[in-house]
Formats: C-alpha cells, structure tokens, sequence
C-alpha cells in the first residue's frame, strides 16, 4: 500500500490508495479458516444465573 500519509486531501489519499491496490499482486487463497487465530472464549458458567 503507498504511504499517503503527507497527503491532506482526503479523496486524493483515496485515490492514490485505490491506484495502489489495483496495482498491488492478489492475494492467495486462505490456507485455514479466518479468524483462528483468535482467542477463543470461555463459556460461561451453567447452572444457576450469575444475576438476578
């Protein structure tokens, strides 16, 4: 991606973000599912409610 960060108007940041990314080779296909490596959450407590 350009480095538009001394450019002040914000549709020619656009602009040259979109040139950048047209030009830019693809990406390849995703190897495993997205997001895994995020954390997983622990499930909550079963039983009685937490509050009431």
């Amino acid at each position: 991606m350009a480095n538009t960060k001394a450019v002040e108007d914000v549709l020619e940041r656009k602009k040259i973000k979109r040139a950048a990314r047209k030009k830019a080779a693809p990406k390849g296909p995703r190897t495993g599912p997205r997001g895994e490596n995020k954390q997983k959450l622990k499930k909550a407590a079963r039983g009685q409610a937490k509050r009431k």
